[in-house]
């Protein structure tokens, strides 16, 4: 590919709590997953996010999640489908009202956390967040992870799907995500994250925890706003993908 999408999630914060730098963040990706009040976000914060995506033209998806704050939305919950589908339209709904306010719109859906990770293998939750995504309207993209449960019945319903890969977070031999609770689960040094970044976004590769390497096709990357220097492994991430001739730009 000679085209990547590098989103990072922001709008983290809630009250006077926040989390990230993402106005410095806002000026190296290209998508902005903004927390719509699931894991985090509250509409101050929500509206602070949209204004500054808006002002660099950046893309906005709705960046949804089990309703837990406690847990920044990191633990399962094993919520009725129908709750999590009232959950989904409810979220992405406030976002979307916000942004008609601030002069943007939403142009996507990304699960957060433990819900991502539930809905690549969790056949009832994935089939609650694409009944929210055909409720919603059917042309909101999902964003999802290649080879998900999700991902699978959300093109079979016929709804766009944007498939995402993570600059910054190890992969086992399945192709799934390393648990965080697990050793080496997140990559911190700028060597590492951006020779993955460019494996991913060039070569639709990416070597796991044992050393094997799998296709791992995707057309955007991830960049966690949380990551220990985040902002300085983004700007390393795009100067090394840019420097390798390719163009950065949304995918929504």
């Amino acid at each position: 590919m000679s085209t990547i999408d590098l989103n990072a999630d922001l709008g983290e914060g809630y009250g006077d709590w926040r989390l990230g730098d993402d106005e410095a963040l806002l000026d190296v990706v290209t998508t902005a997953n903004v927390a719509c009040g699931g894991h985090a976000g509250d509409p101050t914060t929500m509206r602070a996010a949209l204004r500054a995506a808006a002002a660099r033209e950046v893309a906005v998806t709705a960046h949804v999640a089990y309703p837990d704050l406690q847990g920044f939305g990191r633990r399962f919950l094993d919520i009725a489908p129908a709750e999590l589908t009232d959950q989904i339209l409810a979220q992405t709904g406030a976002l979307q009202a916000l942004a008609a306010a601030t002069g943007t719109r939403v142009r996507g859906v990304k699960p957060h956390g433990a819900l991502y990770n539930a809905i690549a293998h969790h056949e009832a939750q994935a089939a609650a967040v694409v009944t929210a995504l055909q409720e919603l309207g059917g042309e909101l993209p999902l964003l999802a992870a290649p080879g998900s449960v999700v991902a699978a019945l959300a093109e079979r319903a016929g709804l766009p799907v944007l498939l995402e890969g993570f600059a910054d977070r190890t992969y086992t031999p399945a192709g799934t995500l390393t648990p965080r609770r697990e050793a080496g689960a997140v990559l911190t040094t700028a060597e590492e994250v951006t020779a993955q970044a460019l494996s991913l976004a060039r070569d639709g590769q990416v070597r796991t925890t044992d050393g094997t390497v799998i296709d791992l096709p995707v057309r955007t990357l991830c960049l966690h706003g949380d990551t220990p220097g985040a902002v300085a492994l983004a700007r390393a991430v795009r100067e090394r993908l840019e420097a390798e001739g390719m163009t950065i730009r949304a995918a929504l």
